[in-house]
């Protein structure tokens, strides 16, 4: 009984999000089925940069923090919290992580594994179309972002007088 509450619940949060608004009911069910709650600690890492992309994670409750590692050393470049998606670039290409993300509050997620998700773009041509929106718009953003470091990041040849 419990565990099928808990499938319920699954179930109704992923609908709330715009990836899965529109998805056939039996098909969110399964995606919720296969998928896995874990929670984190504020210092844990959900991932590292250079790990293999094997999963997203749907945030349910707290807060995390997207860090790059860079040489110069770890850089915050963002935070997501409650009902955000993260990790789910890598489950679409083949390859590592391209940043960290830890947990800065108690975090509950539900974790999605990448066979699973796989599955179930290829039988929702409507999900990639809105996937691949959602990700447009995030390239849109961080380039819009580095712009604007970039124009008050001073010049290598700019000398002061």
């Amino acid at each position: 009984m419990v565990a099928t509450m808990l499938l319920c619940d699954e179930v109704q949060l992923l609908r709330k999000l715009p990836y899965f608004a529109e998805m056939d009911g039996c098909k969110l069910k399964l995606l919720a089925f296969a998928s896995e709650r874990v929670s984190y600690e504020p210092g844990q890492k959900l991932f590292r940069q250079g790990d293999s992309g094997d999963s997203a994670y749907v945030i349910l409750t707290g807060v995390v923090e997207t860090i790059l590692e860079t040489p110069s050393g770890p850089m915050k470049i963002g935070e997501n919290g409650e009902m955000s998606v993260i990790g789910e670039v890598s489950l679409l290409c083949d390859g590592e992580r391209t940043n960290t993300v830890k947990a800065v509050t108690h975090v509950d997620a539900l974790r999605i594994n990448k066979d699973s998700f796989s599955r179930v773009i290829h039988d929702c041509p409507d999900m990639t179309l809105r996937l691949t929106r959602t990700l447009a718009e995030r390239l849109r953003n961080a380039t819009s972002e580095l712009d604007t470091v970039k124009a008050y990041k001073p010049s290598a040849t700019t000398t002061v007088n």
